[in-house]
């Protein structure tokens, strides 16, 4: 690897880590040496980009830097492209619509000899379902898990058996041919996950609910790991 782009991954390490990340990970990670990573962190500090931290501690990268103009390979390219036509395909249609932006905005910055990458891609999902979503305001929705609001819910399960219910959201998924909600259910005092089209009722709260919507979604994910499968659907 060249040095200069293995300048570029190590901020693109940093960038994507949750933590401060070692000489000897980053090493690992771009298959070089733990030496090689102490010089290059040296360098790009030289060259003012924000790093913090000291050998045997850990680096990270101060949130908001960036690097003009956005060098992407092939391959990033690509992922792009995937997962845009994705978005465009499942999503309602306002990330349907941002997706089809963030293409046209992608499609701006590459070189010319990547434009085919996005303009006639090589890789593609199937073809777009419909996007209606039934009484549901999805956009609302993925507004309330953001800013971590109630719902009041009327739910019909896989029996047949319906209730009403106070839930906390904090995600909506996307999964196979359903759309979903995994919110924190206060009538269960449990996760729970909604398919969206089983919601005979929906009412947006102005109430926030105690914890932050990154707490839940943490804890949630924590425990999907710890199981390896999904929590609890709905009942």
């Amino acid at each position: 690897m060249r040095r200069a782009d293995r300048l570029f991954e190590i901020i693109q390490v940093l960038r994507r880590a949750s933590g401060p990340l070692t000489a000897d990970r980053i090493a690992t990670e771009l298959e070089t040496s733990k030496r090689t990573i102490y010089r290059d962190i040296d360098a790009l500090v030289a060259q003012r980009v924000p790093i913090r931290g000291e050998a045997g501690v850990g680096y990270v990268l101060d949130r908001g830097f960036d690097l003009p103009p956005l060098m992407l390979t092939v391959d990033e390219v690509e992922a792009v492209a995937l997962g845009a036509q994705w978005v465009v395909a499942n999503a309602d249609t306002a990330l349907a619509r941002a997706a089809h932006s963030v293409l046209a905005k992608v499609a701006v910055i590459v070189p010319e000899d990547l434009r085919p990458v996005i303009d006639d891609p090589v890789v593609g999902t199937p073809p777009a379902r419909d996007r209606d979503g039934g009484h549901v305001d999805v956009a609302r929705l993925r507004k309330w898990c953001r800013e971590g609001r109630k719902l009041a819910i009327g739910y019909v399960d896989e029996t047949g058996s319906t209730s009403e219910r106070v839930i906390r959201p904090f995600m909506v998924g996307y999964v196979a041919t359903v759309r979903v909600v995994m919110a924190w259910c206060e009538l269960r005092q449990d996760f729970r996950i909604f398919r969206i089209d089983r919601l005979t009722a929906i009412e947006f709260l102005d109430q926030r609910y105690p914890e932050r919507s990154v707490d839940l979604r943490r804890r949630w994910l924590a425990m999907m790991r710890e199981r390896h499968t999904f929590v609890s659907p709905a009942g």
